[in-house]
């Protein structure tokens, strides 16, 4: 028994001795007024206003990610399964054997102009320009629809690492001021009044960094959309362009 002890005894010591082996590798640890919960609650009142306000843009920007995504994906899968039911048509009557179709507002803006031109289908080319000219206000529409609500992205990108800097500056003041009234540089004394102003210039990066990639994802993500409409408006154009192909030949005939 005095022998397992004696063994048991060695074994701790051994421990011990390798975690203040490690400890002395990786460093002294940090002090608990360093964490960042303590530097925040530590930091003056217009520093804790501006960590707010980045913590409030950066969940901004991550709820506008998450809800962008859901709306894209939704528009593009319907938008993408028009386009290949149209292009497999030969003529714009077919559409309204499909709902889905017939729902699109791509189509009924093509047939609400074949009808209010009912009495000018002999101008063919006329009809189609019309035609277009209405695919191209739907377009401009969605274009409009998918970029509401992303603008704050580049708003925020532009603007968080300014408003971290200016806490920054505001809290390096506030060390100063602290050092001339302790008349001391010491530097435990100066440390974790520093690090509470850095720490508004950090957030502001993790509030910028997100909505700057975001706001590019989006970017391209609602230009493929857009381009998407304008294929399937493209091959709606081409179905009244047969019909009215139709329409002649049946005349000559």
């Amino acid at each position: 028994m005095a022998g397992k002890t004696a063994w048991t005894m060695t074994g701790l010591g051994l421990l011990q001795a390798g975690a203040a082996h490690a400890q002395e590798a990786v460093g002294p640890a940090l002090p608990p007024a360093l964490s960042v919960g303590a530097m925040f609650l530590q930091a003056d009142l217009v520093v804790k206003a501006v960590m707010i306000g980045l913590l409030i843009a950066s969940v901004v920007t991550w709820t506008v990610f998450v809800a962008k995504v859901r709306e894209l994906r939704r528009a593009t899968a319907a938008e993408r399964e028009i386009h290949d039911a149209v292009t497999g048509l030969r003529s714009l009557a077919q559409t309204s054997a499909s709902a889905a179709l017939a729902a699109s507002p791509l189509v009924r803006e093509a047939e609400a102009e074949l009808a209010l031109s009912a009495d000018a289908l002999s101008d063919a080319e006329g009809v189609k320009e019309r035609i277009v000219s209405r695919f191209e206000r739907h377009e401009a529409a969605v274009a409009r629809r998918m970029t509401r609500g992303i603008n704050i992205l580049a708003t925020i990108g532009a603007t968080a690492p300014f408003v971290g800097l200016f806490g920054t500056v505001w809290g390096i003041m506030n060390a100063f001021v602290g050092i001339a009234e302790k008349q001391t540089t010491n530097l435990a004394v100066v440390a974790p009044g520093i690090a509470e102003a850095l720490l508004a210039t950090a957030l502001g990066l993790v509030a910028a960094i997100p909505s700057v990639v975001i706001y590019n994802h989006f970017a391209r993500s609602i230009a493929a959309h857009r381009a998407l409409v304008s294929d399937t408006a493209a091959a709606i154009l081409r179905l009244v362009s047969r019909d009215f192909s139709r329409g002649a030949a049946a005349a000559e005939g």
